[in-house]
């Protein structure tokens, strides 16, 4: 089950990427990330069920998760300002894959060969996938541009780690408190920095949607964690998040594969199989 919810995380996380990245067309980064959280929070508050109280060390867990995750943001859509996409994507999605994996290892996760095998390939997968660009542009970086993206990436590697250290019957209350100290880290960043928060009514149903799917996201992956899925695999598995971005890319807007890309979704395929097989 652990699996299958990780899955559904990273589906969902993809596609709230999407409409999260057709958003920022038509509005301020800063604006999407703010308002879509907040729409999250309260689909959050209303629609999901609520597990009752959460240890002080649960609602702690989650609040620095939600630090981590707001940094990471910021990080991200900063580098990305700067033009350098094609460097950004392939690293800071690998690097968030990769954390979990190695702190999951150091805790004492015991993985079956299979599933070792498998994780290295989720990680070549991750790469592959969001090589918009290619793979030349990644050969020819230069380690001024790739320290941003291990950064950014990082942050969301820990934002993983840090939901995955509440407690099993804390249900989906970490989240309140993980979405409140985002909120209120971007906001605060984006006042500092004189930032727009404006978004234009036409953006205003894909922020929604995106809100309402990262914060479905984010519980699933947190449920997974909870049903004593291990984080090497959990974490690995959720960051495949760019294989459904890339997909719904193709499909709704006809964009172009790049080689790499269409390997990726070969090699994601074959990750997944590997890591569902028995030890």
């Amino acid at each position: 089950m652990a699996v299958v919810l990780a899955l559904a995380s990273a589906v969902v996380y993809g596609m709230s990427d999407f409409l999260g990245g057709l958003s920022s067309r038509r509005a301020s980064a800063f604006g999407v990330v703010v308002l879509s959280q907040a729409v999250g929070l309260v689909a959050l508050l209303v629609l999901l069920p609520w597990p009752g109280p959460a240890r002080p060390a649960d609602l702690a867990w989650g609040a620095a998760a939600g630090l981590a995750g707001a940094a990471g943001l910021v990080v991200f859509f900063h580098t990305l300002a700067r033009g350098v996409m094609s460097i950004i994507a392939p690293v800071t999605a690998v690097t968030a894959a990769a954390v979990p994996v190695v702190v999951g290892l150091l805790s004492g996760n015991s993985i079956g060969p299979w599933a070792a095998v498998g994780i290295v390939l989720a990680l070549v997968a991750v790469i592959l996938v969001s090589a918009e660009g290619g793979l030349s542009a990644l050969r020819t970086a230069r380690p001024a541009s790739l320290a941003p993206a291990l950064v950014a990436g990082a942050a969301f590697g820990i934002f993983f780690v840090l939901l995955d250290r509440t407690s099993a019957d804390s249900g989906l209350t970490p989240l309140v408190a993980a979405r409140l100290a985002s909120v209120f880290l971007v906001v605060a960043i984006a006042v500092v920095g004189r930032q727009s928060l404006r978004v234009g009514r036409p953006a205003l149903p894909l922020v929604a949607l995106s809100g309402v799917g990262d914060m479905t996201a984010n519980a699933l992956f947190l449920l997974a964690t909870q049903q004593d899925g291990q984080l090497a695999i959990t974490g690995v598995l959720a960051s495949l998040y760019p294989v459904s971005t890339v997909v719904l890319a193709q499909v709704l807007l006809r964009e172009r594969l790049a080689t790499a890309q269409v390997t990726g979704l070969g090699t994601a395929v074959a990750a997944v199989v590997l890591i569902t097989l028995p030890g």
